[in-house]
């Protein structure tokens, strides 16, 4: 108890009945019914009703009073009649009659209402965030985030883990985003790089002789913003571990998010032992590396049955010969749908930038059959072994894409999701997670032609060192593996390369020589050289577990003060101008392009 309240808003029962009492919050409603005046009266809490009646001087001064205005009340509690209970909140049951009120913090005319479900222009939103924070939904799920990393971090105690803190300033690394620079005042010239993540420091971590590390670690990208991504600014659960393999990483993580999602929702968990997919497996049935296996749709290839003579679907078969493939998603007991149902997503993938989706349906009279514009290209022979291939049934339908394999893959992960959702597939009350795993080491990149690290260059590869072909780098799998939640990519991780001679032929292959990997990895190659373990960790994202938990799908709904889609903070107005002393305190000066 002090001066402003003798109880929170949420505390009041009908034990309390009869009471004196002094609460203090915002004025979050206001019902005048002429000779008596109700007002909600919230805090963080919850919410009080309060009643003045007309007689009492303050009442008019009270009227008038705007809404989200903090003021002090004092009365007595009392029950409310049975009529008006309001089983809604956990006060329900009683009422303040008002004796006295004060005005704490007067409010000006709002921007935006407070208590109001309606949605908001994002600038205003952001703009006035302080304000935007206070609606009961973001209220909820900004209080639900602080539980979730509470939760998560006494998990990590429990499990052995050392929380450490790592540098915030750091040099430039040149993998990755872009990085945030900052000039060195001590160093003029010189530019320290906000942390991507503390990649290397957690490494150094392992070297230095602790076995678990974790932290709740700010990290920083210069990249554009994306619902499940955030411009500048994002938390991740760090966490590295020594003398490990990929199965022991993934123990600790599958433990620590069913135990949180189990805690904080009441949605199903289809799986408290994760699928492992590979990442070809993943990028051939899902068309993606991000799969939702709630999603029952599975991507077949199909490219050989246009090879068969007895298939005269012309158009597929010159692009087959000429490197094309073909694959296609069967959807089951659906050749009764309308015309229109068909149409309407062969229309939605020529609005993707695709060629259209063909599509037929199975049927049978006497023999099988197949129905639908390309129907007529496929024989009985062709359709069996199509069927054979796919485990599509009489009664199926069967949509086809064919193009170049990026393409190809990008087409049918949309089509596949689109399909799913027009026939209402998806459980929405699951959490469907997995692990994809056997990452490629390298990657050919598409402009250049050169190869390049295709994940993080700091992961291991699959097998013995001696035994790795270096000639085929494309053929080179790594220890890289992903967590992946609905559709939603919660963190990338990996075991580590430890051996500096391994380190520097895997650089070398990405186009880096020696002297470069020590320049950029001074710090990191020179630990690696001092006796290190074999380690590995992984870094799930804070942001989108607690997106996922809070269901919502855009994560700036469970962020407290994030920016625009420009990296703007529009409350705050950064980013900003400097003065001409402060630039010459940092020996900088500008040269803006027109």
């Amino acid at each position: 108890m002090n001066k402003y309240r003798s109880h929170n808003c949420n505390e009041l029962r009908t034990k309390d009945v009869g009471n004196k009492v002094f609460l203090s919050g915002w004025i979050n409603k206001k019902r005048d019914h002429g000779n008596l005046l109700f007002i909600d009266l919230r805090d963080n809490y919850g919410i009080t009703q309060c009643i003045i009646n007309k007689d009492n001087s303050n009442f008019s001064l009270l009227e008038k009073t705007q809404l989200e205005t903090v003021i002090k009340v004092d009365g007595k509690v009392i029950n409310r009649s049975k009529e008006t209970i309001n089983k809604d909140i956990d006060t329900g049951e009683i009422e303040l009659v008002i004796e006295n009120f004060k005005v704490l913090g007067e409010c000006n005319e709002l921007p935006m209402p407070v208590f109001s479900d309606q949605e908001y222009a994002e600038e205003i939103r952001l703009k006035y965030r302080f304000l935007d924070l206070r609606r009961k939904k973001i209220h909820e799920n900004i209080i639900l985030r602080s539980k979730v990393i509470s939760f998560i971090r006494n998990e990590m105690f429990k499990s052995g883990f050392l929380e450490f803190q790592t540098p915030i300033l750091t040099s430039s690394s040149p993998e990755g985003a872009r990085d945030f620079l900052v000039p060195s005042r001590l160093n003029p010239g010189k530019f320290y790089a906000l942390p991507q993540a503390p990649q290397q420091f957690k490494q150094l971590i392992m070297v230095s002789g602790f076995d678990k590390y974790f932290q709740i670690a700010p990290c920083f990208r210069d990249e554009d913003a994306r619902a499940d991504r955030s411009p500048g600014e994002f938390y991740q659960l760090d966490l590295e571990m020594s003398f490990v393999e990929q199965e022991d990483v993934f123990n600790v993580v599958e433990k620590l998010l069913v135990n949180t999602f189990k805690k904080f929702s009441e949605k199903k968990l289809m799986f408290d032992k994760f699928p492992r997919i590979s990442y070809g497996e993943s990028l051939l049935k899902y068309g993606s590396d991000k799969p939702d296996l709630r999603n029952p749709l599975i991507i077949n290839d199909i490219t050989e049955i246009f090879l068969r003579e007895d298939v005269s679907f012309e158009i597929f078969k010159k692009l087959v010969k000429a490197g094309s493939k073909v694959r296609c998603i069967v959807t089951k007991n659906t050749k009764d749908k309308p015309r229109s149902f068909f149409d309407k997503i062969d229309k939605w993938a020529k609005d993707q930038g695709a060629s259209g989706l063909a599509y037929f349906t199975i049927e049978k009279d006497k023999k099988i059959s197949a129905n639908g514009p390309v129907g007529k290209f496929f024989t009985n022979e062709a359709l069996e072994e199509i069927m054979k291939k796919t485990q599509a049934k009489v009664g199926d339908s069967i949509f086809l894409a064919c193009a170049k394999v990026k393409e190809l893959e990008k087409i049918t992960s949309l089509a596949r999701d689109k399909i799913a959702k027009e026939l209402d597939l998806i459980d929405e009350n699951i959490f469907a997670f997995c692990w994809v795993i056997d990452y490629p080491m390298f990657e050919r990149d598409e402009q250049t032609s050169k190869i390049k690290f295709s994940h993080n260059p700091f992961s291991m590869p699959q097998g013995e060192a001696d035994k790795i072909n270096f000639e085929k780098p494309l053929d080179i799998l790594a220890y890289q593996y992903d967590i992946v939640c609905n559709g939603i990519e919660l963190s990338s991780g990996a075991i580590r390369n430890h051996v500096p001679a391994l380190m520097y032929k895997l650089f070398s292959i990405a186009g880096y020589d020696k002297q470069q990997v020590d320049k950029k990895f001074s710090g990191m190659i020179n630990a690696l050289s001092y006796g290190a373990p074999p380690h590995g960790g992984i870094a799930p994202g804070i942001d989108r577990i607690v997106m996922l938990l809070a269901n919502e799908k855009n994560i700036r709904e469970v962020t407290m003060f994030p920016m625009n889609q420009n990296a703007q903070d529009l409350m705050m107005s950064a980013p900003s101008e400097i003065d001409e002393n402060q630039l010459k305190e940092l020996s900088l000066s500008l040269k803006l392009k027109k």
